[in-house]
């Protein structure tokens, strides 16, 4: 008797480690494209300055005002591989989704989030923050944008300086927030910001209500572009702040019942008063949109190896989630750059190829004694099954690449959300005019597939 208590005792141990992260497979259902070059035309009583978008993208962020002036590169650390597009654009880009949901009572349909613009600060002022309703057939593989509907603060509800001030409308523009997840509500959105990073409360005509710190442990919990701090007046003075640039709210879930948001930063934060990492994990936080207030509650979702960052968070029910967790590379990694070689036009290689790209469910009512949420399994994205040949585009890849493996090989994967029972959605940004993963010499699309992950969804 002793004996098999000993062995019951021993499988019980093992239990949580056999089901801790399950691979599950992924099949594609279907597959959209957005073109990547995609403009939208600015609100008739926008600033002029927004007609054309990209002005200060390029070197040192000095102001270029010929539209097409600069063409797109991926940048050093992906071989500053020419993209075939140029700025300044005339127009809006649509591009960059950095956040979907599926539209209430209209299936098929998905409010997304366009990103700050060309990715900072300081090369943003002209990029208008919008978002859109869209809708991917997946017959067709087209995808209709039905509705764009651009932010702006006419009521003065935000605390600080925006780019158009001094204007009636006030629209916003990726100088003054990053926007990177969207949770609809009644009457209205919530949005969530990486340079504060924020909580960002609009109503359905995109009317900023309210903006919100962060607050952790009672402190607040800030960024180096939160509008509070500036550069110190020694050179030796160091700016306090924890959350990483282009660290902050990459995504943010709200519960089913409507009542509370939860925060996932992208990144780990600084631990106090350090330039390293608290740990290799990222933090949850918890806000009560009926109390409009931080709980002080936090939890703890840890990063695999060869992950930096996450690049969505969706609620699937009460405490299931599915979370975006990916790594920096783009490109097959079949057609890695050989060490120390530069891609060229004779020669094409992706120096940082795509290899940790993935969807995990997690569950936020199972922690451990750490606070650390419960991964239950994941699909990988660079291992999708296209049996029925479903893709519309495949994109360089090896000779021997297999027929029948799709994969999604790109460096920011920001869209992810439940479609049905047995469905999923999942979406790029694709950072236009500056990312190249589906081909060497070609700015990557928005892509938006549909994936059966039955097994996953059903997971516990």
């Amino acid at each position: 008797m002793r004996a098999l208590l000993l062995a019951a005792t021993a499988l019980i141990g093992l239990a949580p480690a056999a089901i801790a992260d399950q691979r599950f497979e992924a099949t594609l259902a279907g597959h959209a494209i957005l073109p990547a070059f995609t403009m939208a035309v600015p609100p008739a009583d926008a600033p002029r300055d927004a007609l054309v978008s990209g002005k200060f993208a390029g070197p040192g962020n000095l102001r270029i005002d010929r539209p097409g002036a600069v063409m797109g590169d991926t940048g050093p650390m992906h071989g500053s591989r020419p993209t075939g597009i140029a700025f300044p654009f005339i127009g809006q880009p649509v591009q960059g989704f950095s956040g979907i949901k599926p539209v209430a009572g209209e299936p098929g349909a998905y409010w997304v989030l366009t990103d700050n613009g060309f990715g900072n600060r300081r090369n943003s002022p002209d990029a208008l923050l919008m978002f859109h309703k869209v809708r991917p057939d997946f017959r067709t593989g087209q995808v209709a944008i039905e509705q764009t509907t651009f932010l702006s603060d006419p009521h003065r509800r935000i605390p600080f300086r925006i780019a158009y001030e001094g204007t009636e409308r006030r629209y916003l523009t990726g100088a003054d927030f990053d926007l990177e997840s969207i949770q609809p509500v009644e009457g209205g959105f919530w949005f969530g910001d990486e340079f504060g990073p924020y909580l960002i409360q609009v109503d359905a005509a995109g009317v900023v209500q309210r903006v919100v710190e962060t607050m952790l442990d009672g402190q607040p919990l800030r960024s180096p572009d939160h509008a509070a701090l500036q550069v110190a007046a020694s050179p030796t003075a160091g700016v306090p702040y924890r959350v990483r640039r282009s660290g902050g709210y990459e995504g943010m879930a709200l519960t089913p019942d409507g009542q509370t948001l939860w925060g996932l930063l992208e990144q780990p934060l600084f631990a106090a008063g350090s330039d390293q990492p608290e740990g290799q994990f990222l933090r949850l936080l918890e806000y009560s949109i009926a109390r409009q207030a931080w709980t002080g509650r936090s939890l703890r979702y840890r990063l695999e190896a060869g992950a930096t960052a996450i690049g969505d968070f969706n609620f699937i029910d009460a405490t299931r989630a599915l979370v975006i967790e990916r790594d920096n590379g783009e490109g097959d990694p079949g057609l890695a750059c050989a060490q120390g070689v530069q891609p060229t036009a004779a020669a094409p290689c992706f120096p940082l190829p795509a290899r940790f790209k993935r969807v995990y469910l997690i569950d936020l009512a199972q922690t451990d004694a750490e606070g650390f949420v419960r991964k239950i399994g994941h699909i990988d994205l660079m291992a999708i099954r296209d049996t029925e040949g479903l893709a519309r585009i495949r994109g360089d890849l090896p000779a021997n690449a297999p027929r029948d493996r799709f994969t999604f090989p790109f460096f920011t994967i920001e869209d992810v959300a439940m479609v049905d029972a047995d469905h999923i959605i999942v979406g790029n940004d694709n950072n236009l005019p500056f990312s190249a993963g589906r081909q060497f010499f070609q700015a990557d699309s928005n892509e938006l597939i549909l994936l059966r992950v039955p097994e996953l969804l059903r997971a516990r």
